[in-house]
């Protein structure tokens, strides 16, 4: 088999704060052919999306190619003058980021930057790019991909964002595709047919493709080999299936008992509440109802666009409802948070999905939970810096990392920095909105171990939101399931996921990926059949949950 890339040997330096060089990828060799998807894994921080970003001849800021060889076509890219490389890099090279949010330019309309590199080089008409982006928004399976393009970045939710940004590396028809954890922000059912598209546009086209991720599950579906990376070096590699018989297969946690109904007066109580954007179709949030008692996690669960973050953002006041009411300890809640208490801002606090454009680049670590220690709890001086170093451990980053900008951190990292500035503020109900997702698995569980320590010693009420549903199987004491901006399901996390009395739920569950690579088509002819069955309330599968 002929290699489209060959890596050779190659080696990343970065500065730590005290100036010594502190290597991220150290002698890595990898190649990869036309038609062949490589899938590198491994923990948050282990050099893997350092490695995706090498393919292109780029670094992070800081960050530097210090030896080594990248071929591309049996060119060195490491060789090229910065104009050749910006001919290859959108052309024969496309990178789908893990943050789409800080990938879209939020002035252009989505259509605007899908089309843009097809455009520039001359490649296609305005009129043909805009047909190309439509269909692969059709293949990624956005809603109403005619018109979707239209919108700006911020009127899509996450997930629908993310595909757009892989409709972006895949507009100009490249040789060779980097996924960085693609799927991360997406609900399962969706994963089936962006997987689906990304395996048959691989196919089709013969490109060649290097797929990051954390989920063995996922990469099962489309690797022909994987790689296997700790410390910045590859500790593992082979064909699929091998190094899936080698590692632990990835199980959904058991399921444990939920925790006795709060009798008292709910923390949180939704009532009626119903949102709709500007020029939108329909309502965002439609007649929600939801209630979260003192101490307790609730899971929201749905597809992408279904309604989860804007019900999210209503309660945390950063958009004002059109109807209902939202009562915090009895009392009605005021609907922006710039019209609410100190007091108020302290005890609600939301962390948001994408870290990347959550966190400002032009503050270190120390300075940003610094803010709300100051601001919300009034620490000052050494009490303050003892308190930054207390959240950095309360979230497994060393102290070192207080001096360094987001930047300089990995997409796990940055993730753990924007959930220790919501629990800096010591808030009584914490909004987590999809705070897991870029994870790698043993990080997931501590996070969410963490997160349950502060519920049962400091009685933390969370609105945990997500697509993981084996995340929230092992760790919501509720599960409201969320379809078109209406909550069709909800109740005690045992009943609810495996006794789903609604279809949609029924399939949310079904979707589930399985460490198995016969597992997508078997998801894809679930689906196809689901098409054919009215009621579509078919069993659920036994491994599912």
């Amino acid at each position: 088999m002929s290699r489209l890339v060959s890596v050779e040997r190659l080696a990343v330096e970065a500065r730590d704060p005290a100036g010594k060089a502190v290597r991220i990828l150290d002698g890595v060799d990898l190649t990869i052919a036309p038609g062949e998807v490589v899938a590198a894994i491994g923990a948050s921080g282990s050099g893997k999306s350092t490695l995706g970003l090498a393919l292109s001849g780029f670094t992070r800021p800081g960050a530097r190619i210090v030896s080594g060889r990248i071929l591309f076509e049996r060119q060195n890219i490491l060789d090229l003058p910065a104009s050749a490389l910006r001919c290859l890099r959108g052309r024969d090279i496309a990178y789908v980021p893990q943050s789409a949010a800080a990938a879209f330019n939020p002035a252009l309309t989505i259509d605007a930057q899908v089309a843009e590199s097809p455009l520039l080089r001359g490649e296609l008409s305005g009129d043909t790019a805009r047909t190309r982006a439509a269909e692969l928004y059709e293949d990624l399976g956005l809603p109403d991909p005619t018109n979707i393009g239209q919108r700006y970045p911020h009127q899509v939710s996450g997930g629908q964002l993310q595909r757009a940004a892989a409709a972006m590396a895949l507009a100009g028809a490249p040789k060779l595709v980097v996924f960085d954890e693609p799927t991360t922000s997406l609900d399962v059912t969706t994963q089936v047919g962006v997987l689906a598209a990304f395996r048959e546009r691989i196919r089709a086209r013969d490109i060649a493709a290097l797929y990051i991720s954390h989920d063995l599950a996922v990469v099962a579906q489309l690797a022909d080999r994987i790689v296997v990376m700790a410390a910045g070096r590859i500790i593992d590699a082979g064909k699929t299936q091998t190094i899936l018989a080698r590692h632990v297969p990835i199980e959904l946690p058991t399921k444990r008992a939920s925790r006795p109904a709060n009798d008292g007066r709910p923390l949180l109580a939704v009532e009626h509440l119903r949102f709709r954007y500007r020029r939108a179709p329909q309502d965002a949030v439609a007649e929600v109802g939801l209630t979260i008692g003192h101490a307790e996690v609730v899971g929201l669960i749905g597809e992408s666009g279904s309604g989860k973050s804007t019900l999210a953002r209503l309660i945390a006041g950063l958009h004002k409802p059109d109807a209902g009411v939202i009562r915090f300890d009895g009392a009605p809640l005021p609907p922006l948070v710039r019209r609410r208490s100190p007091e108020l801002r302290r005890a609600i606090q939301i962390v948001f999905q994408s870290a990347d454009t959550a966190l400002n680049p032009r503050q270190r670590a120390a300075e940003i939970l610094g803010r709300p220690l100051a601001f919300l709890r009034g620490l000052r001086g050494a009490e303050r810096a003892a308190e930054v170093t207390r959240l950095l451990d309360l979230v497994e980053l060393p102290p070192a990392m207080a001096d360094r900008f987001p930047g300089q951190l990995s997409g796990g990292q940055k993730q753990r920095l924007n959930l220790a500035r919501a629990l800096a503020a010591a808030p009584d109900l914490m909004i987590c909105d999809e705070v897991t997702s870029a994870l790698d698995a043993p990080l997931r569980r501590t996070i969410v171990e963490l997160l349950r320590r502060l519920r049962d010693r400091h009685g933390l009420a969370i609105l945990f939101v997500t697509h993981d549903l084996s995340t929230a199987a092992d760790f919501a004491d509720r599960i409201a399931v969320m379809q078109n901006g209406r909550i069709v399901e909800a109740g005690p996390t045992e009943d609810v996921l495996t006794r789903p009395t609604h279809p949609y739920t029924a399939d949310l569950i079904r979707a589930v990926p399985q460490p198995n690579p016969g597992w997508l088509d078997m998801a894809l002819a679930d689906r196809a059949a689901a098409r054919h069955d009215p009621t579509g309330a078919r069993p659920v599968r036994s491994n599912a949950l």
